[in-house]
């Protein structure tokens, strides 16, 4: 399986979209877990970071350093 890579502040899209009916998630903490938050209503979710990557279709705005 490809090794995704993604940073902090970067745009991605998830396979589910969201109920308000976006699937725009910026990426606010990284860590053991990965802390999402919806561009759409600003909903923020926590989820481990095995099942992020699994869950990630594509980086959609790669964060500028």
């Amino acid at each position: 399986m490809e090794q995704k890579e993604f940073n902090l502040n970067d745009v991605v899209e998830m396979k589910k979209q969201h109920p308000c009916g976006t699937n725009r998630w910026k990426i606010i903490r990284m860590g053991a877990d990965i802390r999402i938050k919806c561009e759409g209503c600003a909903h923020s979710v926590l989820i481990p970071r095995r099942e992020f990557a699994r869950k990630m279709k594509k980086i959609l705005v790669k964060h500028e350093e």
